[in-house]
C-alpha cells in the first residue's frame, strides 16, 4: 500500500498539473471506485463537472482538493490507485477527468477510491479521525510520545494507528525501528520519552529519504502521475531483505509475521 511518502509523491505532481484547473467532464467506469460517495455516479459526476479544483492537499495517505462550498474532492489510492496524466485508459481505469488535459483514476485491486466530502475548518470531514502527520504543521511529537508511552500494544502497531500519527505504513514502520534498534513487539509504555522521541525523529528521516527517491516502487502498482516509479527500494536495511546481512552489524535480517502482514528486523541490532 502507498505510504506518506509515495502519495507525497503523487500529491506534489497533482498540484503542478492540476490545481486552478477546471472539470469539463467526470465520467466513473466502476462503482467501486466511488462507493464511498454514498448517492451514486450521477450525483458525482454532476456535482463535480464546472468545477474548479484548489491546491491539492495531504494528511497521512488521503488527498483533497477543496472546492467551492466548502466541499473537497478526496482521495484515497488503497493497495493500488494510482492517479495519472495523459495516459491512455486501461482495464484498470475507474474514473476520467477532462481537465483540458486527461486524469485518469486507476486501480487495480480496487481497495482506493474517490469521494466528495464537507470541508470543515479545511479538512474534509471522513479525516477528522486523522490524525496529523509528521510532516504537518499541527503535528504535536510531545502528545504522541506520551500517547504512544501510555500504551501496551507492541510499539509497531502504535506506530501504524492513524489516530496517533497518520502515513506511516508497514515499510517505513521497520525502516524506522531498524534505524532506532528497536524490537517491533516491544510495548509502548516500555519505551523511554527519549527512546519514542528518537523512533519518531527515524520515521521522518526515513521519509525524507523516501520522497527525494520518488518513495518505494516494488512492482507497477505504485507510480507516480508521469508513470515512473520510485526508487527508495535500493535504501532499505531491513524491509524485505530477509536473509541479508544487517548493514550495521551483518546478522542476517529476519523476517516474523506481525497480524496479516510481515515484520523484518535484525535479530542483533534490534533484540526483544
Amino acid at each position: 500500500m502507498p505510504e506518506l511518502p509515495e502519495v507525497e509523491v503523487v500529491r506534489t505532481g497533482l498540484q503542478q498539473w492540476t490545481a486552478g484547473r477546471t472539470i469539463s467532464e467526470v465520467a466513473v467506469l466502476h462503482p467501486r471506485a466511488i462507493r464511498r460517495h454514498v448517492a451514486g455516479a450521477t450525483d458525482f459526476t454532476a456535482r463535480l463537472r464546472g468545477m474548479r479544483l484548489g491546491d491539492v492537499h495531504r494528511r497521512g495517505k488521503f488527498l483533497w482538493w477543496p472546492l467551492r462550498g466548502e466541499q473537497a474532492l478526496v482521495g484515497h489510492l488503497g493497495m493500488s490507485g494510482q492517479f495519472r496524466l495523459d495516459a491512455d485508459p486501461g482495464i484498470h481505469t475507474r474514473v476520467t477527468f477532462d481537465l483540458d488535459r486527461r486524469l485518469l483514476f486507476d486501480d487495480q485491486r480496487t481497495f482506493g477510491g474517490l469521494w466528495l466530502d464537507p470541508l470543515v475548518d479545511g479538512l474534509p470531514t471522513a479525516l477528522t479521525g486523522i490524525a496529523p502527520d509528521p510532516f504537518a504543521a499541527e503535528y504535536d511529537r510531545r502528545a504522541v510520545v506520551a500517547t504512544i508511552r501510555s500504551r501496551h500494544a507492541p510499539v509497531k502497531a502504535l506506530l501504524l494507528d492513524q489516530s496517533i500519527v497518520s502515513g506511516i505504513g508497514n515499510i517505513y514502520a521497520d525502516e524506522a525501528l531498524w534505524l532506532a534498534r528497536v524490537h517491533w513487539r516491544t510495548p509502548g509504555h516500555a519505551l523511554s520519552a527519549r527512546r519514542v522521541g528518537a523512533l519518531l525523529d527515524a520515521a521522518t528521516e526515513v521519509m525524507v529519504a523516501a520522497i527525494a527517491a520518488g518513495g518505494t516502487s516494488f512492482d507497477r502498482l505504485y507510480v507516480n502521475v508521469n508513470g515512473n516509479s520510485g526508487y527508495f527500494q535500493r535504501a532499505l536495511h531491513a524491509y524485505g531483505r530477509e536473509g541479508l546481512p544487517c548493514e550495521r552489524c551483518g546478522t542476517p535480517i529476519v523476517r516474523e509475521r506481525f497480524a496479516n502482514r510481515s515484520s523484518y528486523r535484525c535479530p542483533r541490532c534490534q533484540r526483544g
